[in-house]
Protein backbone atom coordinates (compact mmCIF):
# COMPACT_ATOMS: atom_id res chain seq x y z
CA UNK A 1 0.00 0.00 0.00
CA UNK A 2 1.44 3.72 -0.53
CA UNK A 3 2.60 5.15 2.51
CA UNK A 4 1.19 8.79 0.95
CA UNK A 5 -1.81 6.98 0.81
CA UNK A 6 -1.82 5.74 4.23
CA UNK A 7 -0.45 8.66 6.04
CA UNK A 8 -3.19 10.84 4.26
CA UNK A 9 -6.05 7.53 5.71
CA UNK A 10 -4.67 8.58 9.61
CA UNK A 11 -5.05 12.26 9.43
CA UNK A 12 -8.48 12.02 8.25
CA UNK A 13 -9.56 9.04 10.68
CA UNK A 14 -7.96 11.29 13.48
CA UNK A 15 -9.39 14.45 12.13
CA UNK A 16 -13.19 12.73 11.74
CA UNK A 17 -14.22 13.37 15.55
CA UNK A 18 -13.68 17.47 14.97
CA UNK A 19 -16.20 17.32 12.39
CA UNK A 20 -18.56 14.91 14.08
CA UNK A 21 -18.59 16.82 17.27
CA UNK A 22 -19.17 20.01 15.40
CA UNK A 23 -22.32 21.60 15.95
CA UNK A 24 -25.06 22.83 13.72
CA UNK A 25 -23.83 26.52 13.63
CA UNK A 26 -19.85 25.55 13.10
CA UNK A 27 -20.87 23.44 10.18
CA UNK A 28 -22.56 26.08 8.81
CA UNK A 29 -20.35 28.51 9.61
CA UNK A 30 -17.25 26.50 8.21
CA UNK A 31 -19.25 25.61 4.59
CA UNK A 32 -19.87 29.94 4.39
CA UNK A 33 -16.16 30.55 4.69
CA UNK A 34 -15.42 27.86 2.48
CA UNK A 35 -17.59 29.39 -0.06
CA UNK A 36 -16.53 32.81 0.58
CA UNK A 37 -12.68 31.41 -0.17
CA UNK A 38 -13.99 30.29 -4.14
CA UNK A 39 -14.99 32.93 -4.62
CA UNK A 40 -11.84 34.85 -3.16
CA UNK A 41 -9.58 32.71 -4.96
CA UNK A 42 -11.59 32.46 -8.64
CA UNK A 43 -8.71 33.68 -10.50
CA UNK A 44 -6.14 31.16 -8.83
CA UNK A 45 -9.14 28.59 -9.39
CA UNK A 46 -9.22 29.70 -13.35
CA UNK A 47 -5.74 29.63 -13.64
CA UNK A 48 -5.09 26.38 -12.45
CA UNK A 49 -8.14 25.47 -14.86
CA UNK A 50 -6.67 26.62 -17.61
CA UNK A 51 -3.43 24.34 -17.39
CA UNK A 52 -6.16 21.23 -17.25
CA UNK A 53 -8.25 22.57 -19.89
CA UNK A 54 -5.28 22.91 -22.18
CA UNK A 55 -3.49 19.59 -21.41
CA UNK A 56 -6.80 17.93 -22.27
CA UNK A 57 -6.77 20.26 -25.60
CA UNK A 58 -3.54 18.22 -26.75
CA UNK A 59 -4.39 14.95 -25.65
CA UNK A 60 -7.26 15.15 -27.15
CA UNK A 61 -10.32 14.68 -24.99
CA UNK A 62 -13.93 15.04 -26.29
CA UNK A 63 -15.53 18.70 -26.29
CA UNK A 64 -18.08 17.29 -24.02
CA UNK A 65 -15.74 15.87 -21.52
CA UNK A 66 -13.78 19.17 -21.56
CA UNK A 67 -16.93 20.96 -21.05
CA UNK A 68 -17.15 18.88 -17.82
CA UNK A 69 -13.46 19.96 -16.83
CA UNK A 70 -13.90 23.83 -17.47
CA UNK A 71 -14.26 26.15 -15.26
CA UNK A 72 -15.46 29.96 -15.51
CA UNK A 73 -16.60 32.85 -12.98
CA UNK A 74 -19.89 31.56 -13.57
CA UNK A 75 -19.26 28.33 -12.77
CA UNK A 76 -17.30 29.08 -9.82
CA UNK A 77 -19.91 31.39 -8.50
CA UNK A 78 -22.46 28.52 -9.16
CA UNK A 79 -19.89 26.12 -7.04
CA UNK A 80 -19.86 28.32 -4.39
CA UNK A 81 -23.38 29.21 -4.33
CA UNK A 82 -24.02 25.27 -4.43
CA UNK A 83 -22.23 25.27 -0.96
CA UNK A 84 -24.38 28.45 0.09
CA UNK A 85 -27.55 25.95 -0.55
CA UNK A 86 -26.02 23.27 1.59
CA UNK A 87 -26.26 25.37 4.72
CA UNK A 88 -29.88 26.00 4.00
CA UNK A 89 -30.95 21.91 4.09
CA UNK A 90 -31.85 20.52 7.79
CA UNK A 91 -28.65 18.91 9.40
CA UNK A 92 -28.81 14.89 9.26
CA UNK A 93 -26.49 14.47 12.19
CA UNK A 94 -28.59 13.87 15.94
CA UNK A 95 -31.76 13.10 14.01
CA UNK A 96 -34.12 10.75 15.88
CA UNK A 97 -35.29 8.35 13.29
CA UNK A 98 -37.60 6.33 16.38
CA UNK A 99 -38.02 5.35 19.93
CA UNK A 100 -40.06 3.11 21.48
CA UNK A 101 -40.05 1.79 25.45
CA UNK A 102 -39.91 -1.60 26.22
CA UNK A 103 -41.82 -3.70 28.71
CA UNK A 104 -39.09 -3.58 30.98
CA UNK A 105 -38.94 0.36 30.97
CA UNK A 106 -36.12 0.22 28.58
CA UNK A 107 -36.29 3.40 26.20
CA UNK A 108 -34.32 2.20 22.81
CA UNK A 109 -33.81 5.57 20.27
CA UNK A 110 -32.55 5.52 16.99
CA UNK A 111 -30.45 8.30 15.90
CA UNK A 112 -28.44 9.00 12.76
CA UNK A 113 -24.96 9.49 13.44
CA UNK A 114 -22.16 10.60 10.86
CA UNK A 115 -20.34 7.18 8.62
CA UNK A 116 -17.21 8.78 9.62
CA UNK A 117 -14.57 9.01 6.88
CA UNK A 118 -15.88 9.04 3.47
CA UNK A 119 -13.32 8.89 -0.20
CA UNK A 120 -14.70 9.82 -3.06
CA UNK A 121 -12.80 8.72 -6.62
CA UNK A 122 -13.48 10.60 -9.75
CA UNK A 123 -12.75 12.28 -12.77
CA UNK A 124 -12.69 15.27 -14.74
CA UNK A 125 -15.10 17.33 -12.98
CA UNK A 126 -13.46 19.86 -10.75
CA UNK A 127 -17.15 21.05 -8.98
CA UNK A 128 -17.20 17.42 -7.67
CA UNK A 129 -14.03 18.49 -5.39
CA UNK A 130 -16.14 21.21 -3.41
CA UNK A 131 -19.60 19.73 -3.75
CA UNK A 132 -18.28 16.58 -2.31
CA UNK A 133 -16.71 18.09 0.77
CA UNK A 134 -19.32 20.50 1.66
CA UNK A 135 -21.89 17.43 1.81
CA UNK A 136 -19.37 15.44 3.75
CA UNK A 137 -18.82 18.31 5.91
CA UNK A 138 -22.59 19.03 6.60
CA UNK A 139 -23.26 15.46 7.25
CA UNK A 140 -20.21 15.37 10.11
CA UNK A 141 -18.28 13.08 7.62
CA UNK A 142 -14.02 14.10 7.11
CA UNK A 143 -13.67 13.25 3.47
CA UNK A 144 -10.29 11.58 1.61
CA UNK A 145 -10.76 13.25 -2.48
CA UNK A 146 -9.11 11.59 -5.09
CA UNK A 147 -9.81 13.45 -8.40
CA UNK A 148 -8.39 12.41 -11.72
CA UNK A 149 -5.23 13.36 -13.35
CA UNK A 150 -7.69 16.07 -16.04
CA UNK A 151 -8.20 18.07 -13.16
CA UNK A 152 -5.24 17.38 -11.27
CA UNK A 153 -4.88 21.74 -11.21
CA UNK A 154 -8.45 22.63 -10.62
CA UNK A 155 -8.86 20.11 -7.73
CA UNK A 156 -5.83 21.52 -5.65
CA UNK A 157 -6.61 24.62 -6.35
CA UNK A 158 -10.20 24.44 -4.78
CA UNK A 159 -9.06 22.08 -1.83
CA UNK A 160 -6.46 24.92 -0.44
CA UNK A 161 -8.69 27.34 -0.92
CA UNK A 162 -11.39 24.81 1.22
CA UNK A 163 -8.79 24.27 4.00
CA UNK A 164 -7.38 27.65 4.28
CA UNK A 165 -11.20 28.43 5.06
CA UNK A 166 -11.73 25.52 7.57
CA UNK A 167 -8.15 26.89 9.73
CA UNK A 168 -10.77 29.85 10.80
CA UNK A 169 -13.19 27.60 12.52
CA UNK A 170 -12.98 24.97 15.07
CA UNK A 171 -13.08 22.33 12.80
CA UNK A 172 -9.81 20.77 11.93
CA UNK A 173 -8.63 21.31 8.11
CA UNK A 174 -7.26 17.86 8.01
CA UNK A 175 -11.22 16.82 7.89
CA UNK A 176 -10.67 17.45 3.99
CA UNK A 177 -7.66 15.30 2.50
CA UNK A 178 -6.48 15.34 -0.89
CA UNK A 179 -4.52 12.30 -2.66
CA UNK A 180 -1.90 14.30 -4.82
CA UNK A 181 -1.26 11.38 -6.73
CA UNK A 182 -3.23 10.31 -9.75
CA UNK A 183 -1.56 6.98 -10.42
CA UNK A 184 -3.45 4.15 -10.69
CA UNK A 185 -1.51 2.84 -7.68
CA UNK A 186 -3.10 5.44 -5.48
CA UNK A 187 -6.57 4.55 -6.23
CA UNK A 188 -6.36 0.75 -5.18
CA UNK A 189 -4.72 2.12 -2.50
CA UNK A 190 -7.23 3.77 -1.32
CA UNK A 191 -10.14 1.20 -2.13
CA UNK A 192 -7.92 -1.04 0.47
CA UNK A 193 -7.74 1.46 3.41
CA UNK A 194 -9.74 -0.46 5.81
CA UNK A 195 -9.50 0.37 9.29
CA UNK A 196 -9.59 4.56 8.16
CA UNK A 197 -11.84 5.02 5.43
CA UNK A 198 -16.00 3.53 6.13
CA UNK A 199 -17.14 3.97 2.75
CA UNK A 200 -15.66 4.80 -0.73
CA UNK A 201 -18.10 6.51 -3.41
CA UNK A 202 -17.19 6.56 -7.22
CA UNK A 203 -18.34 9.22 -9.60
CA UNK A 204 -17.11 8.85 -13.00
CA UNK A 205 -17.45 6.42 -16.23
CA UNK A 206 -17.98 2.72 -16.45
CA UNK A 207 -14.27 2.43 -16.27
CA UNK A 208 -13.76 3.54 -12.79
CA UNK A 209 -16.88 2.35 -11.35
CA UNK A 210 -16.22 -1.35 -12.78
CA UNK A 211 -12.39 -0.95 -11.37
CA UNK A 212 -13.52 0.10 -7.66
CA UNK A 213 -16.02 -2.95 -7.46
CA UNK A 214 -13.42 -5.51 -8.77
CA UNK A 215 -10.93 -4.18 -6.43
CA UNK A 216 -12.74 -2.27 -3.42
CA UNK A 217 -11.98 -4.24 0.26
CA UNK A 218 -13.97 -1.22 1.28
CA UNK A 219 -17.50 -0.72 1.46
CA UNK A 220 -18.81 1.20 -1.77
CA UNK A 221 -21.78 2.87 -2.76
CA UNK A 222 -22.11 2.41 -6.85
CA UNK A 223 -22.62 5.26 -8.21
CA UNK A 224 -22.87 7.09 -11.29
CA UNK A 225 -22.92 4.98 -15.03
CA UNK A 226 -25.82 5.74 -16.71
CA UNK A 227 -27.15 3.77 -19.34
CA UNK A 228 -30.62 5.51 -19.58
CA UNK A 229 -33.93 4.72 -22.15
CA UNK A 230 -36.45 6.34 -23.25
CA UNK A 231 -39.01 3.91 -24.23
CA UNK A 232 -41.93 5.71 -26.99
CA UNK A 233 -44.95 3.62 -26.39
CA UNK A 234 -47.31 2.55 -29.11
CA UNK A 235 -50.05 5.71 -27.75
CA UNK A 236 -47.47 8.09 -27.18
CA UNK A 237 -47.94 11.72 -28.05
CA UNK A 238 -45.50 11.87 -30.91
CA UNK A 239 -45.04 15.87 -30.34
CA UNK A 240 -44.41 15.01 -26.74
CA UNK A 241 -41.86 12.44 -27.61
CA UNK A 242 -39.68 14.23 -29.50
CA UNK A 243 -39.43 16.73 -26.82
CA UNK A 244 -38.30 14.19 -24.01
CA UNK A 245 -35.55 12.40 -26.22
CA UNK A 246 -34.35 16.00 -27.85
CA UNK A 247 -33.73 16.89 -23.96
CA UNK A 248 -32.86 13.95 -22.68
CA UNK A 249 -30.41 13.15 -25.12
CA UNK A 250 -28.73 16.93 -25.98
CA UNK A 251 -29.52 19.32 -23.37
CA UNK A 252 -26.19 18.02 -21.28
CA UNK A 253 -25.13 14.95 -22.87
CA UNK A 254 -22.28 14.13 -20.74
CA UNK A 255 -23.80 13.39 -17.47
CA UNK A 256 -25.26 10.57 -16.26
CA UNK A 257 -28.88 10.99 -16.63
CA UNK A 258 -28.81 11.80 -20.30
CA UNK A 259 -30.57 9.36 -22.64
CA UNK A 260 -28.48 6.98 -24.20
CA UNK A 261 -31.13 4.81 -26.00
CA UNK A 262 -34.57 4.92 -27.52
CA UNK A 263 -36.67 2.13 -27.66
CA UNK A 264 -39.50 2.82 -29.62
CA UNK A 265 -42.68 0.55 -30.62
CA UNK A 266 -43.06 -1.07 -33.96
CA UNK A 267 -46.65 0.48 -34.28
CA UNK A 268 -45.38 4.18 -33.75
CA UNK A 269 -41.84 4.10 -35.18
CA UNK A 270 -42.97 5.05 -39.07
CA UNK A 271 -44.33 7.84 -38.04
CA UNK A 272 -42.63 9.05 -34.95
CA UNK A 273 -39.10 8.26 -35.41
CA UNK A 274 -38.21 10.36 -38.33
CA UNK A 275 -39.60 13.03 -36.37
CA UNK A 276 -37.47 12.28 -33.94
CA UNK A 277 -34.73 11.74 -35.51
CA UNK A 278 -34.96 15.00 -37.68
CA UNK A 279 -35.28 16.81 -34.29
CA UNK A 280 -31.94 15.40 -33.02
CA UNK A 281 -30.07 16.23 -36.01
CA UNK A 282 -30.62 20.23 -34.59
CA UNK A 283 -27.67 19.16 -32.03
CA UNK A 284 -25.71 16.76 -34.56
CA UNK A 285 -26.47 13.59 -32.70
CA UNK A 286 -25.14 10.57 -34.26
CA UNK A 287 -27.68 8.43 -34.55
CA UNK A 288 -26.54 4.22 -34.18
CA UNK A 289 -30.06 2.30 -35.20
CA UNK A 290 -30.79 -1.79 -35.29
CA UNK A 291 -31.98 -3.51 -38.37
CA UNK A 292 -35.74 -2.04 -38.46
CA UNK A 293 -35.18 1.03 -37.11
CA UNK A 294 -32.34 1.15 -39.59
CA UNK A 295 -35.22 1.00 -42.39
CA UNK A 296 -36.97 4.48 -41.57
CA UNK A 297 -33.59 6.54 -41.29
CA UNK A 298 -30.96 4.90 -43.36
CA UNK A 299 -28.23 7.96 -43.30
CA UNK A 300 -28.03 6.53 -38.92
CA UNK A 301 -25.30 4.07 -38.65
CA UNK A 302 -25.64 0.34 -38.27
CA UNK A 303 -25.98 -0.18 -34.13
CA UNK A 304 -23.43 -3.34 -32.68
CA UNK A 305 -24.02 -5.09 -29.96
CA UNK A 306 -21.94 -3.25 -28.08
CA UNK A 307 -24.12 -0.38 -28.57
CA UNK A 308 -26.74 -1.48 -26.22
CA UNK A 309 -24.29 -1.74 -23.13
CA UNK A 310 -22.26 1.63 -23.84
CA UNK A 311 -22.88 4.96 -21.79
CA UNK A 312 -21.40 7.34 -24.51
CA UNK A 313 -21.23 10.31 -22.60
CA UNK A 314 -21.14 12.15 -26.13
CA UNK A 315 -24.38 12.99 -28.59
CA UNK A 316 -24.74 9.62 -29.84
CA UNK A 317 -27.88 8.01 -29.52
CA UNK A 318 -28.79 3.91 -30.60
CA UNK A 319 -32.45 3.57 -31.40
CA UNK A 320 -34.09 -0.28 -31.74
CA UNK A 321 -37.57 -0.76 -32.65
CA UNK A 322 -39.64 -2.95 -30.37
CA UNK A 323 -42.27 -5.47 -30.41
CA UNK A 324 -44.26 -4.48 -27.41
CA UNK A 325 -43.50 -3.03 -24.24
CA UNK A 326 -42.77 -6.06 -22.64
CA UNK A 327 -39.51 -6.76 -25.03
CA UNK A 328 -38.64 -2.96 -24.10
CA UNK A 329 -38.83 -3.81 -20.78
CA UNK A 330 -36.79 -6.97 -20.98
CA UNK A 331 -33.96 -4.94 -22.86
CA UNK A 332 -34.34 -2.18 -20.43
CA UNK A 333 -33.55 -4.86 -18.02
CA UNK A 334 -30.69 -6.48 -19.44
CA UNK A 335 -28.76 -3.41 -20.77
CA UNK A 336 -29.46 -0.98 -18.24
CA UNK A 337 -28.00 0.35 -15.40
CA UNK A 338 -30.59 0.66 -12.77
CA UNK A 339 -30.15 4.70 -13.06
CA UNK A 340 -32.46 6.20 -14.80
CA UNK A 341 -35.64 4.73 -17.53
CA UNK A 342 -38.35 6.38 -19.02
CA UNK A 343 -41.40 5.70 -20.74
CA UNK A 344 -43.83 7.98 -23.02
CA UNK A 345 -47.21 6.77 -23.09
CA UNK A 346 -50.98 7.77 -23.07
CA UNK A 347 -51.77 4.52 -21.51
CA UNK A 348 -51.92 4.38 -17.79
CA UNK A 349 -51.91 0.37 -17.68
CA UNK A 350 -48.83 0.61 -19.80
CA UNK A 351 -47.09 3.54 -17.31
CA UNK A 352 -47.93 1.33 -14.49
CA UNK A 353 -46.39 -1.85 -15.62
CA UNK A 354 -43.40 -0.04 -16.74
CA UNK A 355 -43.15 1.05 -13.27
CA UNK A 356 -43.76 -1.81 -11.98
CA UNK A 357 -41.57 -4.02 -13.91
CA UNK A 358 -38.24 -1.90 -14.45
CA UNK A 359 -35.00 -2.36 -12.24
CA UNK A 360 -33.71 1.77 -11.87
CA UNK A 361 -33.19 3.83 -9.09
CA UNK A 362 -35.51 6.20 -10.89
CA UNK A 363 -38.56 5.53 -13.55
CA UNK A 364 -40.13 8.36 -15.66
CA UNK A 365 -43.61 8.31 -17.13
CA UNK A 366 -43.95 11.28 -19.85
CA UNK A 367 -40.79 13.29 -18.42
CA UNK A 368 -37.32 13.21 -18.96
CA UNK A 369 -34.60 10.95 -17.61
CA UNK A 370 -32.48 14.54 -16.82
CA UNK A 371 -34.41 15.22 -13.51
CA UNK A 372 -32.57 12.52 -11.63
CA UNK A 373 -31.30 14.99 -9.27
CA UNK A 374 -31.27 15.43 -6.13
CA UNK A 375 -31.80 19.20 -6.67
CA UNK A 376 -34.23 18.17 -8.90
CA UNK A 377 -36.08 16.29 -6.27
CA UNK A 378 -36.37 18.23 -4.03
CA UNK A 379 -33.11 17.38 -1.58
CA UNK A 380 -31.15 19.54 -2.34
CA UNK A 381 -27.33 19.18 -3.20
CA UNK A 382 -26.24 15.04 -3.52
CA UNK A 383 -22.72 13.34 -4.24
CA UNK A 384 -24.15 10.90 -6.88
CA UNK A 385 -26.66 8.89 -8.00
CA UNK A 386 -26.50 5.44 -6.75
CA UNK A 387 -27.84 2.60 -8.36
CA UNK A 388 -27.44 0.37 -5.92
CA UNK A 389 -30.23 -1.18 -3.70
CA UNK A 390 -28.46 -1.65 -0.33
CA UNK A 391 -28.24 2.10 2.11
CA UNK A 392 -28.67 4.05 -0.83
CA UNK A 393 -30.70 4.23 -4.12
CA UNK A 394 -31.21 7.55 -6.78
CA UNK A 395 -29.84 10.63 -5.29
CA UNK A 396 -27.44 10.16 -2.33
CA UNK A 397 -28.19 13.62 -0.68
CA UNK A 398 -27.08 14.35 3.45
CA UNK A 399 -29.27 11.57 4.76
CA UNK A 400 -27.63 9.14 2.93
CA UNK A 401 -23.87 10.45 3.91
CA UNK A 402 -25.32 9.16 7.85
CA UNK A 403 -25.37 5.64 9.55
CA UNK A 404 -27.82 5.17 12.98
CA UNK A 405 -26.59 4.21 16.46
CA UNK A 406 -29.12 2.58 19.27
CA UNK A 407 -29.03 4.79 21.92
CA UNK A 408 -30.46 2.72 25.71
CA UNK A 409 -31.23 4.19 28.19
CA UNK A 410 -32.57 2.34 31.72
CA UNK A 411 -32.67 2.69 35.31
CA UNK A 412 -30.57 -0.19 36.04
CA UNK A 413 -32.17 -3.01 34.51
CA UNK A 414 -30.72 -6.08 33.72
CA UNK A 415 -31.29 -9.18 31.55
Amino acid sequence: MSNAVLEIGKKAAAAKSSIANAGSAEKDRALRLIAEALIRDTDKILAANEKDVNAAKENGMSSALIDRLSLTKDRIKAIADAVLEIISLPDPVGRVVSGSTRPNGIRITKVSVPLGVIAVIYEARPNVTADAAALCLKSGNAVILRGGKEAFNSNMEIVNSMRSALSQTSISPDCIQFIEDTSRESATALMRLNGYVDVLIPRGGSGLIKSVIENSTVPVIETGTGNCHVYVDKSADIDMATEIVFNAKTSRPSVCNAAEKLLIHKDIAQTALPKICEKLKEKNVEIRADESALKLIPDAKPATDEDWDTEYLDYIIAVKAVNDIDEAIKHINTHGTKHSEAIVTESFAAAEKFCAEVDAAAVYVNASTRFTDGGEFGFGAEIGISTQKLHARGPVGLPELTSYKYVVRGEGQIR
